[in-house]
């Protein structure tokens, strides 16, 4: 079968970045291509499918997709949080449509069968006619829910649906160190998710890896983001890279003249840095020496897909009443952001649609980090159908 990259297409790709070929329109267009990374990029990899803010309590169950994939978020009675395929062992139906909170156990809607919070088959009612609930050609020991390969890190929770990608130990370690470069890993874990004006989603009309190029890099920043820009200048800005993430910085980050109360600031921070990493495939994490946020991308189809935002304060400053205002005034600047930013993804996308246009170029001087991305898409698709 055809290769969904040909072999001419990888090698521009992964030419020097002053002159290298973008990715083909149809990387952001066809729907074989999207399938293609479903099958070969987002199951083999660590893939964040979500917060584990959003399901806080023992029971407490939310419904994902991944590309079309049913998958089902739970927090367990241990207290850590299990994915398992959405699906029910006996006839396929999806187990959990909304979220919601479990007492003890997940029933299925449609004929009853019932499992725990950790999978296991609990009950088969009527399996073998009325009032028989086993059956010996049903054992129930193998029938659990399906589990998927899980972590969490930084509230984020990540999936690996193959089982085939390296330990996720290994996997976050170079961003962990990035991370610890800024503030020690201990004060990270200060941070809460804000209680109110914390978190949106928002859908947009573009493929998800133009909101991943985008936010890779500060070029835009002077014509996107004038309001940003007068804040943290062009000339503030400078990027970095990894192998399984890239992103930029600032210098020039003042957290004492965005909003009306001061906000707790970490132990140590270093100077008025602020750093914003993309984590290959699909997350972007904004550290700060007062909050901290991730944007997690969903793609939902090849031209559409959802951005969750979720922004965290250290200490009493993520709930207090003291801070709301503050929240609120922090939450609606990066909103507008992010609003800016999703405009042009949409023309970007827009832009797609002619035939004139060869995928563009990249600036050797502005455009490094979303080439390097484009090259991880590539080098990951290579040779894939």
């Amino acid at each position: 079968m055809k290769s969904i990259l040909s072999p001419d297409v990888v090698e521009a790709v992964n030419r020097p970045t002053a002159t290298a070929s973008a990715l083909p329109n149809a990387a952001y267009r066809s729907d074989d291509f999207f399938q293609a990374e479903r099958d070969h990029l987002f199951s083999t990899t660590w893939t964040c499918i979500g917060n584990a803010c959003s399901i806080p309590n023992i029971g407490d169950a939310r419904p994902v997709e991944l590309l079309g994939m049913p998958l089902l978020m739970i927090r367990q009675h241990s207290g850590s949080i299990a994915v398992f395929h959405n699906v029910c062992r006996h006839r396929g139906n999806q187990l959990v449509r909304e979220p919601c909170t479990y007492k003890g156990s997940v029933m299925c809607p449609y004929h009853g069968w019932t499992y725990d919070t950790d999978g296991t088959l609990l009950a088969t009612p009527h399996v073998g006619g009325h009032g028989t609930d086993h059956i010996d050609s049903i054992d129930q020991t193998e029938r659990g829910l399906h589990s998927v390969r899980t972590a969490e890190w930084l509230d984020l929770v990540f999936v690996n649906i193959s089982n085939t990608a390296p330990a996720f130990e290994d996997f976050i370690a170079p961003l962990g160190a990035r991370a610890e470069s800024l503030v020690a890993l201990s004060e990270l874990e200060r941070v809460r998710p804000a209680t109110s004006h914390g978190a949106v989603t928002i859908e947009f009309a573009g493929n998800w890896k133009l909101c991943i190029e985008n936010n890779l890099e500060s070029y835009h920043l002077p014509w996107v983001h004038p309001d940003l820009n007068a804040l943290s200048r062009l000339e503030d800005h400078y990027d970095y890279e990894s192998a399984d993430f890239a992103g930029q910085g600032t210098l020039a980050y003042d957290h004492t003249n965005v909003t009306s109360l001061m906000f707790p600031v970490f132990d140590g921070w270093n100077g008025r840095v602020a750093e914003y990493p993309t984590l290959y495939p699909n997350v972007f994490i904004g550290f700060h020496c007062d909050h901290l946020w991730t944007r997690i991308i969903e793609p939902l189809e090849v031209n559409r897909s959802l951005d969750h935002f979720q922004i965290y304060y250290l200490d009493d400053a993520a709930h207090s009443d003291a801070y709301e205002l503050a929240r609120k005034e922090r939450f609606d600047v990066w909103k507008k952001v992010i609003l800016e930013d999703l405009g042009v993804v949409e023309g970007m996308q827009l832009g797609r649609r002619s035939p004139a246009f060869d995928g563009g170029v990249f600036s050797p001087a502005m455009d490094a980090p979303s080439h390097h991305f484009a090259k991880w898409v590539a080098n990951t698709l290579d040779g894939k159908v």
